[in-house]
């Protein structure tokens, strides 16, 4: 009986334990010295602005103590500078995620008020050490957002929702209790209207102005201001509204029954093709209304928006109002009152004249129609969108093109079509792709505006970028754009990544642009506010803290570890020598 030599064994349990080490490869952590120098992140978002020059002086006394490299944040992340705050924003995690990647000790300078603090990790947060230097209490009241109609026609009346409050403690005895809400139009004061302000928070008001009070058609730059507040910060009292008015209105809705499919109908179209929009609803059986203000409307006027629009629109029951429309006029059927009810799931659009704008849809992702009813069956008909009940069966027709006699028709049969908007998102821009193409087609060369970008939004607030949508058929370009503000005139070039979005930084002020090259260029007016969320008094959500030790923890699994494999490999390896030199198995 031979017998069992201790060597083997050894080299047996050594390559054995390193596989099953490899295999089960358990996880380490180790804590790195810096290799790095310190970084000072530099709260430079507006609110800092009372607060700039200590700030300055703290961190070049923390950058020089230590040969820190200093980093501006707020909106964005910048090298560092000592221009005065601009940044409309204050977002830390992008700042703190880069800094801590570089693995040297992280130091924040900030008032405390940090937008995004909820959306950075715990173990980030407690890395850097934090300087707060917190601005001094102060009441204030402001006004926070105006909503109302973009585009309206002479005859028509603004309206706006004001949103308006204080924040801060009121001194004993100081304090207005009541101010003025005025609307003005440049240098033009157009409205005055009292309003009491609240002890906190905000409330609403409602403002009515007749479209009338405005000199010229076009667009205008409303400034909705409180007066007589009594505060210390101006800056945030008043805050910009772009309105156009128009001679006429480009487009008209009859709705019997008014529903939401009007209603999401009215609103997207009105965007899309940036025209502006008259509703009228059938409350009863004979009586119209005005949508706007429910006020009665007599068969001549309805018989005058439809002579005078370029586009009328019939939903519900097309045929309730079918009576006032003039042949000539471009029309789009919307009936919603009839049809098949079920599931019914819109398909990908054939080819048809509308088939380029409708190309990026992602029709698997979109809710199903209510109901789908009958479409016009001719052989001058194209259709445009089908869609399947509960995806099965022959596919039905759901939105068709006609054109006769020089006029244009469309139909959409299909109800329900507005969750698409509800949703948001991409079924959102589905939706707005859709009644896009459909106001293209059938306003044809006369109708709405083909503009290749447009304006995400018309104001913005202090410090944050305008923000542009390519609009515009093929793959977003670099397009050239002209600003005339009050005094100069600025060109830049709006340059879309692959979403087809651009920014622009401009400072405060009223901006008519001109986009492309001359002669044919898209027009319009935008304006960057003097407000800002961040001159409102806010409680400080950053607290001060020493922060962790410098250094990185990096964590180190043991199939990383190539002296472990080596291990594995010399240990079996001499085992095998072995046994062939004594002749062992």
């Amino acid at each position: 009986m031979r017998r069992v030599n201790p060597g083997l064994i050894v080299l047996r349990a050594t390559g054995a334990l390193a596989l099953v080490l490899l295999l089960w490869n358990p996880v380490t952590t180790s804590a790195l010295p810096p290799d790095t120098q310190p970084i000072v992140l530099l709260d430079a978002s507006l609110s800092m602005t009372s607060r700039w020059r200590a700030a300055l002086d703290t961190t070049r006394a923390l950058a020089a103590g230590g040969g820190a490299l200093v980093w501006r944040f707020g909106d964005r992340v910048t090298a560092f500078d000592s221009v005065a705050p601009a940044e409309g924003t204050s977002h830390l995690a992008p700042a703190l995620e880069a800094a801590a990647a570089r693995g040297g000790e992280v130091i924040v300078v900030t008032d405390g008020s940090v937008d995004d603090v909820a959306a950075i990790p715990l173990d980030l947060l407690r890395q850097p050490r934090v300087v707060v230097l917190p601005r001094a209490p102060f009441f204030d009241a402001f006004v926070a957002s105006v909503d109302g109609a973009r585009r309206v026609t002479s005859s028509d009346t603004v309206r706006l929702r004001v949103s308006y409050g204080t924040a801060g403690k009121r001194e004993e005895g100081r304090g207005k209790r009541t101010a003025t809400l005025v609307v003005s139009d440049g240098s033009r004061r157009l409205l005055a209207q009292g309003v009491p302000l609240p002890d906190s928070g905000t409330v609403s008001a409602s403002i009515a102005l007749p479209a009338s009070r405005f000199p010229l058609p076009g667009w205008h730059a409303l400034d909705v201001r409180l007066e007589g507040v009594g505060d210390v910060e101006p800056r945030d009292d008043g805050r910009r509204f772009v309105v156009e008015v128009s001679p006429q209105p480009a487009a008209v809705i009859f709705a019997s029954p008014p529903d939401w499919e009007t209603r999401f109908l009215a609103r997207t179209l009105g965007d899309v093709a940036r025209v502006p929009v008259k509703t009228f609803v059938e409350t009863e059986p004979g009586r119209w209304r005005d949508a706007a203000t429910l006020a009665p409307a007599a068969v001549a006027d309805l018989r005058r928006a439809a002579q005078g629009a370029r586009l009328v629109v019939l939903a519900g029951d097309p045929d309730r109002a079918r009576a006032y429309v003039p042949a000539s006029v471009a029309l789009l059927a919307w009936p919603t009152t009839r049809g098949q009810p079920g599931d019914w799931y819109v398909e990908r659009a054939p080819p048809s004249p509308l088939a380029a704008g409708l190309a990026g849809v992602a029709w698997d992702s979109l809710p199903p129609a209510l109901a789908v009813g009958e479409t016009p069956r001719d052989s001058g008909v194209v259709t445009v969108l089908t869609a399947r009940l509960a995806r099965r069966g022959a596919p039905r027709p759901v939105a068709t093109l006609e054109q006769r006699d020089g006029s244009r028709r469309a139909t959409v049969t299909a109800a329900g079509l507005w969750r698409w908007a509800f949703r948001g998102g991409a079924s959102e821009e589905a939706y707005r792709a859709l009644v896009a193409a459909l106001a293209d087609w059938l306003l044809g060369s006369e109708g709405g505006r083909k503009e290749r970008a447009v304006p995400v939004s018309l104001e913005t607030a202090n410090g944050v970028p305008l923000a542009w949508r390519w609009t515009g058929g093929g793959d977003a370009r670099p397009l050239a754009i002209e600003l005339q503000g009050d005094s100069d005139v600025r060109r830049d070039t709006l340059r879309f990544d692959a979403a087809g979005r651009a920014q622009l930084r401009l400072p405060p002020g009223v901006y008519r642009y001109a986009l492309g090259p001359p002669p044919s260029r898209e027009r319009g007016l935008v304006a960057v506010e003097e407000y800002s969320d961040e001159w409102r008094p806010a409680a400080p959500v950053l607290a001060a803290q020493a922060g962790a030790p410098a250094g990185r923890v990096v964590r180190i699994g043991m199939r990383d570890r190539w002296w472990l494999f080596a291990i594995a490999i010399a240990a079996f390896a001499a085992e095998w020598a072995w046994r062939r030199r004594q002749g062992l198995p």
